[in-house]
């Protein structure tokens, strides 16, 4: 037998173990792929994306922008889910709270995640959150119904891009999709559950 007859299992074996690792790399980032997407649209507003922020605006104009706001949930979600107000028209640069209310229709306790955009798209780096239900898990539970504030403000830098400065409208847009309980909640409801067969 040839040297190079004995080395030929070797690299076959270090080809299929690069093989393996490729294929579990390209899974895990199939996995990191949606968050690492999700930050990044509400770091720079790409698709629509609002805004998150820490402070108010400093800053107000003597100027008018109408905000809309539109409410849905996933299929399959027994929620109720709408908005108190249709809509609102601060000044831009004015932080205002508006509020959203969820009703659990169901007999079981559910968490839901809200997803969110903002219309026309090119105007989601703009629209600043200072607050909002969607940064965090809600949990409902039965027949529960929950008011959900949101406390936003309009970058006055929208007025100055060319691709923004004639926007009247906007639109706020959420969508709540069912997600899995947190243990912490999951347990406390099958204590309420339990408790509740023994009465």
């Amino acid at each position: 037998m040839t040297e190079e007859t004995r080395q030929k299992p070797r690299n076959n074996g270090a080809i299929v173990a690069m093989c393996l690792v490729f294929v579990v790399g390209m899974t895990g980032m199939s996995f990191a792929a949606v968050p690492l997407y999700r930050i990044f649209c509400q770091v720079t507003g790409y698709n629509g994306t609002a805004q998150r922020v820490e402070q108010y605006s400093n800053t107000i104009l003597d100027k008018t922008i109408k905000v809309t706001f539109d409410a849905n949930v996933a299929p399959g979600l027994a929620w109720e889910f709408k908005p108190m107000q249709s809509s609102v028209s601060p000044k831009i640069g004015e932080t205002v709270q508006v509020m959203f209310t969820a009703r659990n229709k169901s007999s079981e306790p559910i968490n839901g995640q809200a997803i969110f955009n903002v219309t026309p798209l090119q105007a989601g780096a703009y629209f600043n959150k200072v607050e909002c239900f969607c940064f965090t898990d809600t949990t409902l539970p039965p027949g529960e119904t929950l008011e959900m504030p949101v406390v936003f403000f309009i970058d006055p830098a929208i007025t100055e891009a060319e691709e923004t400065r004639d926007i009247k409208v906007l639109t706020l847009s959420y969508t709540f999709f069912e997600h899995d309980l947190p243990a912490a909640s999951e347990a406390a409801a099958l204590e309420v559950k339990a408790a509740g067969s023994k009465s």
